[in-house]
């Protein structure tokens, strides 16, 4: 479950996830209570009982007025879509976006289930997150705390002695930092369960994005079309024509003058064989045969060695598990734009490309030691390969801090032939 540095990170981010929610403050207010009980502090159940029967109710009832109020209605939603994003970043728990689009935030069913979640359900899966502080800042300050400094009281309990306030506080410290990462990812399934969209709003989403996706693709196939016919006109067919037209005339010498004749046969065959050489090229476009033949992995490693970069290439795709003919198009098409990227913007010198095919899931990382910086935003490279692998459900993921590396991930959903 990861080193002792992440587990301590674990238990700091459940904390800090507490704190993003009102009944979690609380609920810190009424560990803070029983702490000072167990360090030895006064006898506090009057206070603790008042905390617990004055902050809960009144969080539910700001959350509840907050869901009512336009501006406060914003801000809650903006506050739990917070609370959504690092269940993905922290707990490894992505949660969807839910809200409809067009539908002020009052109005939106979406909204009253934030307010559920900020007022009573939380509740539980506050406590998950705030528990494993609770047991390290206890055993630290209550324990380990009470025999480094004088004025920190020992815990009391029958028995305390030097020995068994150590053994105690390692213990809580232990418990602490082994159940801080199981009890984020707890409390990122449990933030799912309620903040996660229903199956309804799941199925107006994804009708939604295949609308969109279908859109695309259609526009892009009319685009690639246009392109073939324009690559068609003014190259192979031009130079159809003009070979038409000197074998004409050089059918016209070979009687009078054969050695003119010749020269306009020797121009004929080189017109044919850029001919032959460009169709070849538009059909590399369209579809590479060794695409067709041998696989994605193996015309990755063939645009590899037509690359001038140093391209370092890895794949466990063999004939039994290669992918779909649409997928490898798309996944090879998608791969030649960000090796193109690479060559033009990213002053690279070597690239590694990784890819994975595991769970009906094809996995491809292109990485580079460039200068990084890449923003899908700022260009129309990365957004066209987003919209290619919108068609096949794909996503595109893209780290590229400033100075690199540039590391970036595409996966498609699919099933081997």
């Amino acid at each position: 479950m990861g080193t002792l540095r992440d587990r301590g990170r674990a238990a700091a981010r459940g904390l800090a996830l507490a704190l993003l929610n009102p009944a979690g403050i609380a609920l810190i207010l009424v560990l803070f209570v029983v702490a000072q009980r167990s360090a030895g502090g006064p006898y506090l159940d009057q206070n603790l009982l008042v905390t617990v029967l004055v902050t809960l109710p009144l969080t539910c009832a700001v959350a509840l007025a907050a869901s009512l109020i336009p501006g406060l209605s914003a801000a809650t939603r903006r506050l739990v879509s917070l609370i959504r994003r690092l269940a993905g970043d922290w707990c490894g728990v992505p949660i969807a976006d839910p809200y409809r689009r067009g539908t002020p935030a009052r109005r939106d069913p979406a909204t009253w289930r934030d307010t559920l979640w900020l007022s009573v359900g939380s509740s539980l899966c506050l406590l998950l997150v705030v528990l494993p502080a609770a047991l390290i800042g206890i055993g630290v300050i209550a324990f380990l705390g009470s025999r480094l400094f004088v004025a920190i009281p020992p815990p009391a309990y029958p028995g305390n002695s030097t020995a068994s306030i150590l053994v105690f506080g390692v213990a809580l410290i232990a418990a602490g930092l082994y159940s801080a990462p199981r009890m984020l990812k707890a409390y990122g399934l449990l933030a799912k369960s309620m903040l996660a969209p229903t199956g309804s709003a799941e199925l107006e989403r994804r009708v939604a994005h295949l609308s969109q996706t279908r859109t695309e693709t259609l526009d892009s196939g009319a685009a690639e079309i246009r392109r073939i016919e324009r690559d068609l006109h003014d190259g192979a067919q031009a130079r159809l024509v003009a070979m038409g037209m000197t074998l004409d005339a050089a059918g016209q010498l070979i009687d009078d003058d054969p050695k003119a004749a010749r020269a306009l046969l020797i121009e004929a065959r080189d017109s044919s064989a850029k001919a032959l050489q460009e169709l070849r090229a538009l059909v590399r476009g369209i579809h590479p045969p060794v695409l067709a033949d041998r696989g994605l992995a193996e015309a990755i490693r063939a645009l590899a060695l037509d690359t001038p970069l140093r391209i370092h290439l890895s794949s466990d795709l063999d004939q039994a598990t290669r992918p779909s003919a649409p997928v490898e198009s798309a996944a090879y098409f998608a791969v030649n734009e960000l090796v193109a990227n690479v060559s033009k913007h990213a002053k690279a010198s070597q690239a590694w490309i990784d890819i994975r095919h595991h769970d009906e899931m094809l996995t491809i990382t292109v990485t580079d030691d460039g200068q990084g910086g890449a923003d899908p935003r700022r260009g129309t490279g990365l957004q066209g390969i987003e919209r290619r692998l919108a068609a096949f459900d794909g996503v595109l993921a893209v780290s590229s801090p400033p100075g690199g590396p540039t590391s970036v991930t595409m996966e498609i959903l699919c099933a081997s032939r």
